[in-house]
């Protein structure tokens, strides 16, 4: 054999090792193409599944959005505490144990519960009130912990303030308010304080109206009859979110002015509603699930505030119960439900 044949042999042999070798040391195609580990989501509610359904509905929409498909590569592990806070801890402890990948709440007490059941779970927070001043997080732009998310300020002392400011417009004669409160709900004294100098400067007298559980509220609905008050404020709970219908009933039938604590309320046939928008939050929400499972450090993603607030007025409810909104609010109202 000639020299020339035995190197062409020996060119065809490499050539030949050369296209093999990717079969050697690549990994099978079928290995490299198997999907991610399926994300576990752990979300902890202080209420019951009907008092969140729009929140989860816009929370599933947005991760949806993300590229998240229940079943597929996310799956979320409800559980309900039905207003009866005191099952929280419990519930939280099952979360753990079922090996969640991160902890979704939208609830003061539920967020203090996952803080204390765990500090190397993420929890993601959409809260009511600030997160620094209830020691969730070391500040909003640095939290440094395994806390995140974003905060409503639906139930904070300074957003009750002007929601009283905005009642009291909305119905110049008022001057006894009812406030349905929780005195055990988170800030619920810083609340009450910021409520009582809002009613000084607005010459109103304030009558505080305790509802702990779900069984005090015809306790609550007599005692506010009696003391007849002119309107209501309701600041937010778990257990008022159950009860939320029973509340609107009440004030219909008394025709009582109401502030809600939430816009579902008023579309429910509240009368009033004067804050953030929620369901974006929570869908603004899915974005820190999105961010923590691709790696972000809860630490080190600032907690949002706020920047925009809505006034939500129901005025099919208010002529049906003969309540006459001033002009000046009922026209500056971002939605008017008629």
């Amino acid at each position: 054999m000639s020299s020339e044949n035995r190197r062409a042999k020996l060119i065809i042999r490499i050539l030949v090792l050369i296209c093999l070798l990717p079969a050697v040391f690549l990994p099978d195609a079928s290995e490299a193409q198997q999907p991610k580990k399926v994300a576990k989501i752990g979300y902890l509610v202080a209420g019951s599944a009907s008092s969140i359904s729009i929140y989860v509905e816009a929370f599933r929409k947005a991760l949806r959005e993300l590229g998240y498909v229940e079943g597929k590569n996310i799956v979320i592990e409800f559980r309900y505490a039905e207003g009866q806070e005191k099952r929280l801890p419990d519930l939280a402890e099952e979360l753990v144990r079922a090996k969640v990948d991160l902890i979704f709440v939208g609830n003061n007490r539920a967020a203090q519960v996952a803080k204390n059941t765990t500090t190397t779970i993420p929890i993601v927070v959409v809260l009511t009130s600030d997160p620094v001043a209830t020691g969730l997080v070391n500040s909003l732009a640095q939290p440094g912990g395994n806390v995140t998310g974003l905060t409503r300020l639906s139930n904070s002392p300074e957003l009750a303030g002007k929601r009283l400011e905005v009642l009291k417009e909305a119905f110049p004669a008022v001057r006894l308010v009812a406030v349905l409160r929780n005195p055990e709900a988170v800030s619920a004294t810083l609340i009450f304080k910021e409520l009582q100098a809002a009613a000084q400067a607005l010459a109103v007298q304030l009558e505080p109206v305790e509802v702990r559980q779900l069984g005090d509220f015809d306790k609550a609905f007599t005692a506010i009859t009696k003391k007849r008050a002119d309107a209501l404020m309701v600041l937010g709970s778990s257990i008022y979110n159950i009860r939320e219908a029973e509340i609107v009933k009440f004030a219909a039938s008394n025709r009582l002015p109401v502030m809600y604590p939430r816009p579902e309320a008023v579309d429910a046939g509240g009368l009033m509603y004067y804050g953030t928008n929620e369901t974006d939050l929570y869908r603004r929400a899915a974005t820190y699930v999105d961010k923590i499972r691709k790696g972000a450090n809860p630490a080190d993603l600032p907690v949002e505030q706020p920047t925009k607030f809505e006034l939500v007025i129901n005025l099919k409810t208010a002529k049906q119960t003969g309540l006459t909104i001033q002009p000046n609010v009922l026209a500056r109202a971002d939605k008017v439900i008629r």
